[in-house]
């Protein structure tokens, strides 16, 4: 039974995630909204965030493809802005919000606020930075947003184990703290640097895109797992494993890269959908834990925390942006900003199940045997900030950032450098085949001497005809036709391959034979943006 939920969550989630492709909402607040209704339609079986999977087993590919996804080059240019949000405002929103809840919420003690402070300070910027590539953020302003998420995770659960540790009366200092942070920070990233070449060795000798493909899957976990269990940060070991793959994927061969590229969209597609839909699943959970708290009372200080949460992020956002270009040095470093900037980048801190993955791993009892003070309103608490970012944040998202109207990617500035890099790589493969074809060993026949200059011109030609003037009847620009009757021509080849199969003319083995070859030959013709 307990499977036939899991395959019913995934595939639900699947669909509503797909669904949102049709609409403008974004596909994270969707499947947050319809897990709330799922949760109280009746059949629906309950689902309960469980931490000791979430963190290990969902965590891990998420961060895994994300800094895949991710440019080490630009993260190393932006390193201080991430390091301020990710470190800087991580461990900053734990203490500000966890005193300010204490302040404001008379039942809340000190040592639980810390430990809410931690729990919602990560920003999970996977809605964040979807909605941002949507709308045509600044690249700057998407790097910074998707550094900060790959990093703080590592900080919060640091600072949650503290917190929890000082709540159940373990004992735990300041400095105490400070050192478990140092240790797990400096020992994630020592065991992400000591398997990323071997790691990245073993994956250019393996030779069979299926194994290497399995290899790829098996990474994330192996890095979390090695991390922790040295008490190191596991989520900065699969960052730095990740990037260190991402940065040089080029020297994989193209069969591994094109089947990893699509496995690890799958299962990024997936999980995403199936951990937003459990966000939305665990409200009737979270209600009936509220124990001794009224609702009406829960919601109020929900209200507070929300309003905690968000302007903490603005008081740390501005200052870290504004008071370090100060120095010169900066200033003649890095490009100028506005006031637009922090302002998107503040209210893009929406919160996800990071968050409520670590509230779910709170103890039920402190050492002396009591019950942990005031667990299940501190639950309560992460959830609703957990959807009212999501919800108020995410919607009001796209709003804010066409309302300022920052400056988008010049696509034909963007095409143009496209089409130089182009024309670079054509002229040198083009002195390359003549250093080749002047070696009497190479000598070709006049017609494939003649096809592969042809593919070559086309290759260079292909991104400049984009610049150039459109069909007035179609729309299309040379390049865009030249793929379209490509792509018209390999259909009707495929279909006379699949009627002499039918014909028993050939069989299914020389039929996927043939097919295997249009395929390549399609892929070579299909442009990724007209995917999407």
């Amino acid at each position: 039974m307990e499977a036939l939920s899991l395959v019913a969550l995934i595939a639900v989630s699947a669909a509503v995630a797909g669904a949102a492709r049709y609409t403008r909402v974004p596909a994270p607040l969707l499947l947050v909204t319809a897990g709330l209704v799922a949760s109280y339609l009746p059949g629906v079986p309950d689902y309960t965030l469980d931490p000791h999977i979430v963190l290990p087993l969902v965590l891990p590919p998420l961060l895994h493809t994300a800094a895949l996804d991710s440019s080490y080059l630009d993260l190393r240019a932006n390193i201080r802005p991430v390091a301020l949000l990710s470190f800087g405002y991580t461990l900053f929103a734990t203490v500000a919000v966890g005193w300010l809840a204490y302040l404001l919420i008379p039942q809340l003690p000190l040592t639980a606020a810390l430990v809410l402070g931690a729990v919602v300070a990560p920003p999970d910027a996977v809605a964040a930075t979807a909605i941002a590539r949507r709308l045509g953020l600044p690249h700057r302003i998407t790097t910074i947003l998707q550094g900060e998420s790959l990093i703080n995770d590592a900080t919060a659960i640091t600072a949650y184990r503290v917190a929890v540790a000082a709540a159940v009366g373990e004992g735990a200092s300041w400095l105490g703290g400070a050192g478990e942070f140092a240790v797990a920070a400096v020992g994630g990233v020592a065991v992400g640097l000591v398997l990323m070449v071997p790691i990245h060795w073993l994956r250019t000798r393996l030779k069979e895109p299926l194994l290497q493909n399995t290899l790829s899957l098996l990474i994330p976990f192996v890095a979390y797992a090695a991390a922790e269990q040295l008490h190191a940060s596991g989520v900065l070991a699969v960052v730095v494993v990740a990037l260190y793959l991402g940065h040089r994927s080029w020297q994989v061969d193209f069969a591994t890269r094109l089947q990893e590229a699509a496995v690890w969209k799958m299962v990024a597609f997936l999980l995403e959908s199936a951990v937003f839909a459990l966000i939305g699943l665990q409200l009737s959970y979270v209600l009936t834990g509220l124990g001794d708290y009224g609702l009406a009372q829960a919601v109020g200080y929900a209200v507070v925390v929300f309003v905690v949460v968000v302007a903490v992020r603005y008081v740390w956002v501005f200052p870290a942006t504004f008071l370090p270009r100060l120095s010169p040095r900066i200033r003649a470093r890095e490009p100028e900003v506005t006031w637009k900037a922090p302002l998107v980048v503040g209210w893009a801190g929406m919160r996800g199940v990071v968050s409520l993955a670590i509230a779910f791993s709170i103890p039920l009892t402190t050492s002396s045997g009591g019950p942990f003070p005031s667990r299940n309103l501190v639950l309560f608490l992460t959830f609703t900030t957990v959807i009212g970012t999501l919800v108020v944040q995410g919607l009001t998202l796209p709003a804010l950032i066409r309302a300022l109207r920052l400056p988008r990617p010049d696509p034909f500035a963007e095409t143009l450098a496209e089409a130089e890099a182009q024309n670079a790589a054509s002229e040198a493969a083009e002195r390359r085949l003549d250093a080749l074809l002047a070696d009497e060993r190479n000598a070709l026949p006049e017609p494939l001497e003649e096809r592969l200059r042809t593919v070559m011109e086309r290759r260079r030609n292909s991104v400049w005809e984009r610049l150039g003037a459109v069909n007035e009847a179609t729309g299309e620009s040379a390049d865009e036709t030249y793929r379209r009757l490509a792509r018209e021509m390999i259909g009707a080849e495929r279909a006379v391959f699949v009627e002499l199969r039918d014909q028993r003319r050939i069989d299914d083995e020389m039929m996927r034979t043939l097919l295997f070859r249009l395929d390549l030959e399609e892929a070579a013709a299909y442009r990724e943006e007209d995917a999407d």
